[in-house]
């Protein structure tokens, strides 16, 4: 109790020593909450958000051993599609066939800072949108990644036929609406259009979308505002192909919650398809830029958690060596009336510790706001970086590229910070190591000296 008490009469009477102790604390304890608070609700987000995607694997091509169509898009096989289709433990599989087509009647939508055309380009590719054909457009990724979101309308279904969805924007400088018909036509001067097919087709419009290119485009068809989904026997059509002559973009397959996902991969791989030109890929694989912003935030709050602990570390004991060292007369005396060096450690180690409660107290306090602050501005100086990247790599691409890329932009967008009992637990653990190591190195000078010393020190 003697010791409480001249403990507290110390931290009591130095008022100003006292705040700032208390400040150092409280910015250590705040920032130490808001770091794992930060992670925990990365880690929540992260699982919610691959829940949806962790179920299914991709059919892809190999571009190390195999370039694609002469615009470089895929050349999947419907025939090797069926192939793995069949297997056990697929639930669903989502095709898409990638195509350039031109609108008979309509414009499309333009945008400041896109590259200049030459006129010849102008002639062949002017009223080119982009097309993508599948029997699924809910399970494309992008409307996984989010990177597109249904409007008005519905989605195209698998029994869908000359049905499209467009973007919000292209609908409205067209004056088209759900329910309205668009007329396309294949683009004879298409690279990928290899049968010269010269069709004509009529759709209905289903459903509208948004979304906006993060990365750079390298044409006006890429543009988001100039990308049509429709069902896949169009895209057939316009490229004059059948089901059974049609080539593919790529594949996802959907696996039942029952059957494991990497075994059905491993089966897969054995079937008779030429596995050196195509790969099969996890479809959490298929989102590089939501993986890394992922780690990226795990790593900067790792970095905040261990800064903010070290700093306060050094400065807390850069304090209690100038503290202690203006109390070398208090021990000198204390020692000479018999008190033990231990016993004058723990006065010193009491007194921080008091300190310290104050400081926990008001770091829960803030802990909520300052986290989601701290959350909030950690998650857009990630995305900020992930998204000049995905612009500099868009610059680079084909015809097509741009789009591609951009498609699987998909970040944490937000995160639901609280700060909950377990992470006070943890900062106040933390905390006292901090502590306990600050005094014992800020004391261990002067615990070394004799009374006459400390005594004849201070004279």
């Amino acid at each position: 109790m003697r010791l409480l008490n001249n403990a507290w009469a110390y931290v009591w009477r130095k008022k100003f020593k006292t705040l700032i102790i208390f400040l150092i604390l409280l910015v250590m304890s705040t920032v130490s909450l808001s770091s794992l608070a930060v992670k925990r609700a990365t880690d929540v987000a992260s699982k919610e958000t691959f829940k949806g995607i962790s179920s299914s694997f991709s059919m892809e091509i190999d571009r190390r051993n195999n370039q694609g169509t002469n615009r470089g898009s895929g050349n999947l096989r419907g025939k090797d599609i069926a192939a793995i289709q069949g297997l056990d433990g697929i639930s669903q599989v989502v095709k898409r066939m990638g195509i350039v087509a031109d609108l008979v009647d309509k414009e499309l939508v333009s945008q400041d800072g896109l590259p200049r055309i030459d006129a010849d380009r102008q002639r062949r590719f002017g009223k080119a949108a982009m097309l993508t054909g599948t029997n699924d457009s809910s399970l494309d990724d992008r409307f996984s990644a989010e990177t597109f979101k249904l409007v008005e309308g519905r989605h195209i279904k698998p029994e869908d036929k000359n049905v499209a969805m467009v973007h919000e924007e292209f609908a409205k400088k067209n004056g088209l609406k759900v329910g309205d018909t668009l007329k396309l036509k294949s683009n004879i001067y298409d690279a990928d259009n290899e049968k010269q097919a010269n069709e004509t087709t009529e759709v209905t419009i289903v459903g509208t979308f948004s979304g906006k290119n993060k990365g750079g485009v390298t044409a006006i068809e890429e543009l988001y505002q100039n990308n049509l989904l429709t069902d896949l026997g169009t895209t057939q059509k316009l490229y004059g192909y059948t089901d059974e002559t049609a080539i593919y973009q790529d594949a996802s397959f959907f696996v039942d919650g029952n059957h494991d996902l990497d075994k059905i991969m491993s089966e897969a791989k054995k079937l008779s398809i030429n596995w050196r030109a195509y790969s099969l890929v996890k479809s959490s694989q298929n989102f590089p830029s939501l993986q890394k912003s992922i780690g990226l935030v795990y790593g900067m709050t790792d970095k905040l958690l261990l800064g903010s602990l070290i700093f306060s570390g050094v400065v807390l004991m850069l304090i209690l060596f100038l503290w202690m060292n203006g109390r070398r007369k208090e021990m000198g005396i204390r020692l000479s009336l018999g008190m033990t060096k231990p016993q004058i450690l723990a006065q010193f180690l009491v007194e921080v510790l008091m300190v310290s409660l104050a400081s926990f107290v008001g770091a829960f306090l803030l802990g909520g706001p300052v986290s989601q602050w701290v959350g909030n501005t950690i998650l857009g100086s990630v995305n900020q970086s992930i998204g000049q990247q995905l612009a500099a790599e868009a610059k680079n691409t084909t015809l097509g590229g741009g789009a591609a890329i951009d498609s699987f932009n998909k970040t944490l967008t937000e995160l639901s910070v609280q700060v909950q009992a377990m992470d006070m637990v943890w900062v106040v653990a933390l905390g006292l190591v901090v502590i306990l190591v600050a005094v014992l190195l800020a004391s261990i000078t002067l615990m070394r000296k004799q009374p006459k010393s400390l005594l004849a020190d201070h004279q």
